[in-house]
């Protein structure tokens, strides 16, 4: 995992560069230093407590009763979102520590990808975000960071064309929209809620992590 993340630290500082020149019409050379971008700078924990957590949701999943395959299943899902959610980070602190060395740069925006994108990212490429700030993430998600040079503020939304799109949709499939989320109110619909490890991911109104007030110790 450490090796994966490293190339995807890599591959966006390439990426990054070749943007800043597209840009600025000017060379960015980054010497990035990845002990910031990989590893434990990603969650401020240890890679291997981190990814001893699939396997005590396996034995946790066993100690209550729960059948081997179905024990196993839950450890490979969370596994599977752990090392998605590290190779997202990985690019996120990347795309931090590049643009801190490019000057001009002021701002980021979420590109889209693909023929499907889920309602949260779609919102998100609406808005605009400091380059000093990670950028919301979600296991799996496979939207693009672009590099924004501005002699001033734009505001949070920056397409308000596309948010109001995206609210039609909501509307039509759920029976309701909040038309009243620009700027800080677009919240109402999504939110970018800090987790105490990964910093801002995106989630519905209502989603929380697990704390310590939800831990169970002997009294």
């Amino acid at each position: 995992m450490l090796a994966g993340q490293r190339q995807i630290a890599s591959l966006t500082t390439t990426y990054l560069e070749r943007l800043y020149r597209e840009i600025a019409d000017e060379q960015s050379r980054v010497d990035l230093d990845f002990d910031r971008v990989i590893g434990r700078a990603l969650r401020d924990v240890d890679p291997a407590d981190v990814y001893e957590r699939p396997f005590k949701e396996v034995w946790n999943a066993l100690s209550n009763g729960e059948p081997l395959d179905v024990a196993l299943d839950r450890g490979a899902h969370r596994l599977d979102t752990i090392a998605k959610t590290d190779l997202q980070l990985a690019r996120t602190h990347t795309v931090r520590e590049v643009t801190a060395d490019q000057p001009g740069v002021e701002y980021t925006v979420r590109e889209l990808q693909g023929e499907f994108d889920c309602a949260l990212c779609m919102i998100a490429s609406t808005q605009r975000y400091h380059k000093r700030d990670l950028a919301p993430i979600h296991p799996g998600c496979d939207c693009l960071v672009k590099t924004v040079r501005s002699d001033f503020d734009p505001g949070q939304v920056i397409d308000e064309e596309r948010l109001e799109k995206i609210h039609d949709l909501v509307e039509e499939a759920l029976g309701k929209a909040d038309r009243g989320g620009r700027a800080v109110d677009y919240r109402k619909i999504i939110i970018a809620r800090d987790h105490g490890e990964i910093g801002p991911v995106l989630g519905y109104r209502g989603q929380r992590f697990t704390g310590p007030d939800d831990i169970n110790l002997p009294t």
